[in-house]
């Protein structure tokens, strides 16, 4: 597998590989994210509202192995192994444009501000034992009946609905899933794409072919790694077929 031209930086990508072994999922992500937006404030990329964070990590991979996007599943009715292909410009526009990160709701004297979440919030509401109560309590805004201002518990069903849908509409991107058609039995399987898991397993299948490169050409040619990671992926390949050849 190999990169497409990105800033020629090898090196960086198997910098973040390299860290992110180490890492679970949570951290791996964060790694790619600093990859996909080196010039963004670290500390601020977690409090992104999740569908940003995927529309960073697809153009990124987009960027790095290009549009087509293989992907297996297997059909939850019969078990089948499906395989099928995904254009990822066409999935990018899944996402729409960067809005207001903050949704508003009104509705029978209710006024409610509620900001997006992002992974921190998800991270820390799954800690609670009502995970939907905790993540409305830590995003919202504010809000208020009839200009009386109320807490979060205080929201009612119904206006907690809206404000889910309004969240929705406004990051239609914090939740990518698939309707899959098994074409052995017919049944449709529902699966959530996750981007970056999806990009992690493609950038560690790049570094190990990558590394093994290295080692090939060190061995053959005394080349250090930065001599050879400076080499483009055709020359590279090149250089490999020489020494099958020799």
């Amino acid at each position: 597998m190999t990169i497409n031209g990105v800033n020629g930086r090898p090196a960086g990508l198997l910098a973040t590989w390299e860290a992110g072994l180490g890492e679970a999922a949570a951290g791996r992500a964060l790694l790619l994210h600093r990859t996909a937006r080196p010039e963004a404030d670290a500390a601020a990329l977690p409090a992104l509202p999740v569908g940003e964070r995927e529309a960073d990590l697809l153009t990124l991979r987009r960027a790095l192995f290009g549009e087509r996007m293989q992907v297996r599943l297997a059909c939850a009715a019969c078990g089948e192994d499906m395989e099928f292909e995904l254009d990822a410009g066409e999935l990018a526009g899944s996402f729409g444009g960067r809005g207001d990160s903050v949704v508003r709701v009104r509705q029978d004297g209710w006024d409610v501000e509620f900001r997006l979440p992002g992974i921190a919030d998800l991270t820390a509401a799954t800690r609670s034992a009502d995970a939907r109560a905790a993540l409305l309590a830590r995003c919202l805004v504010s809000a208020s009946r009839d200009g009386t201002a109320v807490s979060a518990a205080e929201l009612p069903v119904a206006v907690q609905r809206r404000i889910a849908e309004a969240a929705e509409a406004a990051d239609p991107g914090a939740d990518l899933a698939l309707n899959v058609a098994c074409p052995e039995c017919g049944a449709a399987t529902r699966a959530e794409l996750d981007i970056a898991s999806y990009l992690w397993t493609e950038l560690d299948a790049w570094a190990r072919d990558v590394l093994l490169d290295v080692h090939l050409l060190a061995t053959a040619y005394g080349w250090s790694e930065p001599e050879i990671l400076a080499l483009s992926p055709t020359r590279r390949r090149y250089y490999l077929e020489l020494c099958a050849d020799a």
